[in-house]
């Protein structure tokens, strides 16, 4: 009996030492996982925190606001984007006026943060250029410079492991080993300006409290936006060795950038979309407005302006464009040519409107959905399927089949319906609808929702409306009635009259085009008939 409980208690002890032993190699597995393991490995758990989002930035030199900046971070299906983008006016060349300058940078990252590729383009009248990468594995980086002036140049540039970006720093400190005033680190960066490869050293040397502007609204006293919420934001500051002075980052939990002082005194300043972007564009309209000059080019739509638009309407149109470069600009085809440095702007013949336009039962064919894909399809904010702008489209166009009738019509609801004023933010189209008011984003993106919902081909146009001597950017809808017409609802002109000149077509992300190009545009009229 005693040898039996003797085995009994040989088993339990060596199964609790099996026990201890597994838990003990378990607890210095997770000690391992936890304290000891590598950065990359960190970085890769850490980067699943990471959210998407915006924010966005005032661009300031000695006190003043010259321009806006904007960082977005998406997460997509294999992998994560980080667009840097800004727009600043500086004083020109000559020392007199300002030239705009624009510049966009995207980046690509794995899931776990590793570069994969980048590409920069900077918009500048006298320094255009363009730039981008790939990484080669873990060995090189092949990177291409092209801009306007040269052709193409390839290199190769030699990396020991993955690389970070500079845009990258604050995400990767922030949720790689977290920021914490004393720590430093030593980062194996990339810098695109001069095509090196470093290990570059960092280090928090301070921490403090931000109060940012979360929300504005619009004042109406004085005509521009304003703080409604504030916010309350911890941030690190991060100082790169020899880097120079002035330069820095205020960085948040999340590797948000919260303030930046670049080194052409340059002072990026976080705060609410409207404050940094619409406050800027009201303050330059306003000096332009101040100048009274003839042929002026003003950021804000004619609508918000309060500019009125005569009963006379262009039938024909003719300026020299200058001051920017034209390249991927949407200013030839149809009835826009655009040569040299002329475009003429031809309104579209009522007697040609919906020749060669099929039928209602011929518009639902395959072949012609098929052809037309893209401008019948949803988008985001273009409910074109939704179940309430379906039925307002067919209320509006009663029994016609016609598709020029039915365009007409809808186009005539749209302007009568829908109040013009200046709103600010991107346009829905149920809102729209429902709101029944808006600028001519607003305007124009209901109209297209409508077209699409019955079948009709509809695309978004953005450009400048010419108004008693001057031009505003305005948008309107360009119809598929056997070649494309331009309309415009917001001002209830089929078609529209020659006084649109397009030069993007598409949504939002065509639209900012438009905003790298007006601050250097220069527009001479040759002839208006």
């Amino acid at each position: 009996m005693h040898a039996q409980f003797a085995r009994r208690g040989q088993v339990r002890l060596l199964a609790a030492v099996v026990i201890l032993g597994a838990w003990g190699g378990g607890l210095t597995a997770l000690v391992r996982r936890e304290f000891f393991q590598g950065r990359p490995q960190r970085l890769a758990e850490a980067a699943l925190r990471l959210s998407p989002g915006a924010t966005y930035f005032a661009v300031e030199r000695g006190g003043t606001v010259i321009g806006f900046a904007s960082t977005t971070v998406d997460t997509v299906s294999n992998g994560i984007e980080a667009d840097d983008y800004s727009v600043v006016d500086v004083p020109g060349a000559t020392g007199s006026g300002t030239e705009r300058t624009s510049k966009r940078s995207t980046v690509k990252l794995s899931r776990a943060l590793t570069f994969r590729s980048f590409e920069t383009e900077v918009d500048s009248r006298t320094a255009p250029a363009h730039t981008g990468g790939r990484a080669d594995g873990d060995t090189a980086i092949v990177y291409v410079m092209g801009a306007d002036t040269a052709a193409a140049d390839s290199q190769r540039v030699k990396v020991a492991g993955p690389v970070v970006l500079p845009a990258v720093v604050p995400i990767d400190i922030a949720l790689g080993d977290g920021a914490r005033v004393g720590r430093t680190y030593s980062l194996p960066t990339f810098d695109p300006a001069t095509m090196t490869a470093a290990a570059a050293k960092f280090s928090i040397d301070a921490e403090s409290l931000f109060t940012l502007v979360d929300s504005a609204r619009f004042d109406e006293a004085k005509g521009e936006w304003v703080a409604a919420l504030r916010d309350t934001v911890r941030a690190w500051r991060v100082a790169r060795a020899g880097a120079p002075a002035g330069v820095f980052q205020w960085i948040d939990a999340q590797g948000r950038v919260v303030e930046a002082g670049q080194p052409d005194g340059l002072t990026l300043k976080r705060t609410a979309y409207e404050l940094a972007f619409e406050n800027w564009r009201i303050a330059r309209d306003r000096a332009t407005a101040a100048n009274a000059g003839t042929e002026d080019i003003l950021e804000r739509t004619a609508v918000a302006a309060g500019a009125r638009v005569g009963r006379s309407k262009l039938y024909g149109m003719t300026v020299k464009l200058g001051g920017s470069r034209f390249a991927g600009y949407d200013l030839d085809g149809g009835r826009q040519h655009f040569s040299g440095d002329t475009l003429t702007v031809l309104r579209e013949r009522d007697s040609t409107i919906g020749v060669g336009m099929p039928g209602s039962r011929e518009r639902y064919a395959d072949d012609f959905k098929r052809r037309f894909r893209n401008e019948l399809a949803a988008e985001p904010a273009l409910q074109v399927h939704d179940a309430e702008i379906i039925r307002l489209a067919v209320t509006i166009v009663g029994q016609d089949r016609d598709a020029r009738i039915m365009v007409q019509k809808l186009n005539r609801w749209v302007h009568d319906s829908v109040r013009s004023v200046a709103t600010f933010g991107v346009p829905n189209a149920i809102a729209v609808a429902r709101s029944r008011k808006g600028d001519c984003n607003e305007h124009t993106q209901l109209l297209i929702a409508l077209a699409r919902a019955i079948g009709i081909p509809a695309r978004f146009a953005s450009g400048l409306l010419y108004v008693n001597g001057k031009f505003y950017y305005h948008s309107w809808p360009e119809v598929w009635l056997g070649s494309w017409v331009a309309v415009d609802p917001t001002f209830g002109e089929f078609p529209a009259d020659a006084a649109h000149l397009r030069f993007v077509l598409g949504g939002s992300s065509r639209q900012n085009q438009m905003l790298q190009l007006m601050g250097n545009l220069t527009i001479k009229v040759l002839e208006a008939k």
